[in-house]
């Protein structure tokens, strides 16, 4: 068989469904005979974007795949690469290149060099007889530790170039899991039930470990609040008793005030970076960190106690302990806990209800979030977001009730990066409502993408948050908003999406929000992509409440 026939039987034995791709690259043409469906977008980005949001979504299972061409095909992508990197998404890409004889031959790029920085691991299968072997490496980086993409590049030679059936020995590769030292978690436990306010603050690491039932379970044997980051959000159940909500860029009232008032913060699968992503520790607490990464540890903050080791696993153990150390219930309260944390939501919910509610036109952007999230199942609906005021005002409001019911991200704060992981999000979850909300500005970064859902029949459904303007920036530039019109956009996406293929509207009116989302609904069912433009004022009331 030839090396591409290699490399496309390896990812077929990997359970890969799809390839997310932009011509032109001969490795689709082997994978299609693999059975192996190609998903072309209209920009490399939005390829690597779909390969990413489908990664997080299945988990892993399988891994979102990426193939592009050659020279200006992954010098396109990168972006997309680095967003994958700093969220921590398992994605391969398959980039195709010149000949052996004219590598590192300028003017060829060569992205082995130049994806070092924003991938696991960066190469170049050199020999076809390598396929099994480079592929399994891939694989294996991809699967264990923290996620992130790989990179292999396939020379057109090395593609056409022979392997005897004899010497292509290929199995699925497994991931690689450790607990934590039982030493660790003893002492971390001992530092949580000493504690009098501690706060369980858990990260993405939870959903890629499959430990939400875990987290669940931790978080009532030790009667502590949980709140979450924002690439961590839906790992706990935030209609739960003990949901603080989520804390990023914005935040929950009841972030702030647990955060503040904790004597000691429990990590579990986060980094403690702070980011648009994460919200900063205040100084003075005791920190416990459960992590996969020892690159996370003592990085922003001292910490006192750590464990690191696989989520799930680590759970499992700090369950046993806390029962080991209190009896068979833990330290259950009497509820105090779960009604002062109420207490804080109900009254944080009460200042905002205005907006949230609002009648106003053109229409308040937080009176869409909650009209759209009290129309929809959460426990059948994924959710995601685009940079700016619509991640910001979307992230504490948003209640997922799920694991992976929301697509959270910021660690990079690509514009457009929204639409292509919803896109993969809905390949990765067929049978679930995928929403993305997005301003004007993200749609301009990747709105061309619409006719790729349109083309491949994935429904997904695209919500517009059109102010004509670039939210928050007009106090950073007033002179040039002022004078030369800055922050000014315009564009009409209703008709854009039309023409496109997609079922879109315009929607002016907040009366008309529910209906016309039940007729997107209905449009995403049959696999047809909606957008809905709604034209919304330019609202700079966030959330936000610093620390004190």
């Amino acid at each position: 068989m030839r090396g591409l026939t290699a490399i496309a039987n390896a990812l077929r034995l990997e359970g890969t469904e799809y390839l997310f791709c932009f011509p032109a690259n001969t490795l689709i043409e082997a994978a299609a005979v693999a059975g192996i469906a190609p998903i072309m977008s209209r920009t490399e980005r939005a390829s690597i974007n779909m390969a990413d949001g489908y990664s997080r979504v299945t988990n892993g299972k399988p891994i979102g795949v990426c193939v592009t061409q050659g020279g200006p095909g992954i010098e396109n992508a990168y972006g997309g690469v680095a967003h994958a990197y700093a969220e921590s998404t398992p994605i391969l890409v398959l980039p195709g290149g010149p000949a052996r004889s004219r590598t590192q031959q300028p003017p060829e790029y060569d992205p082995v060099e130049n994806y070092r920085g924003i991938t696991k691991w960066s190469a170049q299968i050199n020999q076809a007889t390598r396929v099994p072997e480079m592929m399994r490496r891939a694989y294996t980086f991809m699967r264990s530790g923290r996620g992130g993409p790989v990179m292999l590049q396939v020379p057109s030679d090395v593609g056409s170039e022979e392997i005897g059936e004899e010497s292509f020995d290929y199995r699925a590769v497994g991931s690689f899991k450790s607990a934590g030292n039982p030493r660790d978690v003893t002492a971390a436990v001992r530092a949580l039930l000493s504690a009098k306010n501690p706060v369980i603050y858990a990260g993405q690491g939870v959903l890629w470990a499959e430990a939400s039932a875990e987290l669940k379970e931790f978080a009532e044997l030790a009667n502590a609040p949980v709140m979450t980051t924002n690439p961590g959000k839906s790992a706990f159940p935030e209609n739960h008793s003990l949901s603080l909500g989520t804390g990023g860029s914005t935040m929950t009232k009841a972030v702030r005030h647990f955060l503040d008032k904790a004597d000691l913060v429990f990590g579990i699968g986060c980094s403690f970076t702070t980011n648009l992503a994460s919200t900063g520790v205040p100084a003075g607490k005791t920190l416990v960190q459960c992590t996969i990464d020892e690159r996370d540890l003592n990085k922003e903050h001292q910490i006192q106690h750590a464990v690191v080791g696989d989520a799930r696993l680590v759970l499992q153990q700090l369950i046993e302990e806390v029962r080991k150390q209190t009896g068979a219930n833990g330290r259950k309260g009497d509820g105090t806990v779960a009604a002062e944390v109420k207490r804080v939501k109900d009254e944080w919910l009460e200042e905002w209800m205005p907006l949230l509610t609002s009648d106003e036109t053109p229409i308040n952007p937080y009176r869409i979030i909650w009209d759209v999230m009290h129309t929809v199942d959460r426990t059948q609906t994924i959710v995601t977001h685009d940079s700016g005021h619509p991640r910001d005002q979307l992230i504490p409001f948003w209640e997922p009730l799920t694991p992976r019911g929301y697509l959270g991200w910021g660690n990079s704060s690509q514009l457009g990066y929204g639409l292509g992981i919803a896109m993969g999000a809905k390949l990765g979850a067929p049978d679930k409502t995928v929403i993305n909300f997005m301003g004007d500005a993200a749609i301009g970064m990747a709105g061309m993408d619409i006719e790729t859902a349109a083309r491949h029949k994935i429904g997904t459904i695209t919500i517009v948050l059109n102010n004509h303007v670039l939210s928050g920036y007009a106090r950073n530039y007033p002179t040039a908003a002022e004078k030369f019109g800055f922050t000014n956009l315009y564009g009409e996406y209703a008709n854009l999406a039309k023409a496109l293929g997609a079922h879109a509207e315009r929607v002016e009116s907040p009366k008309e929000i529910v209906p016309a989302f039940k007729r997107a609904q209905a449009a995403s069912a049959k696999g047809q992509p909606a957008l809905l433009e709604f034209m919304t004022k330019e609202e700079n009331n966030l959330s936000r409440y610093p620390a004190r």
